[in-house]
């Protein structure tokens, strides 16, 4: 297993936690938000999923990955 963190823009709320971890599992990566940083650190393994895939998840729930 792999880790990634991504900083994201425009987390406010438990929903957007909920948003962004749910969208991540469907995909069969585990996601942790920790909205006071800003930032999402995802688990997942290398050889199913690409960083990219990881990130455009995020954003197509609504939110900017700035690194």
């Amino acid at each position: 297993m792999s880790n990634v963190t991504f900083q994201v823009q425009g987390m406010s709320c438990n929903h957007c936690v909920h948003s962004i971890e749910s969208a991540l599992k469907e995909i069969g990566a585990v996601g942790k938000v920790d909205l006071a940083a800003g930032k999402v650190t995802v688990q997942f393994e290398e050889g199913k999923m690409t960083v990219e895939a990881l990130k455009e998840t995020i954003e197509e729930q609504g939110y900017d990955v700035v690194s």
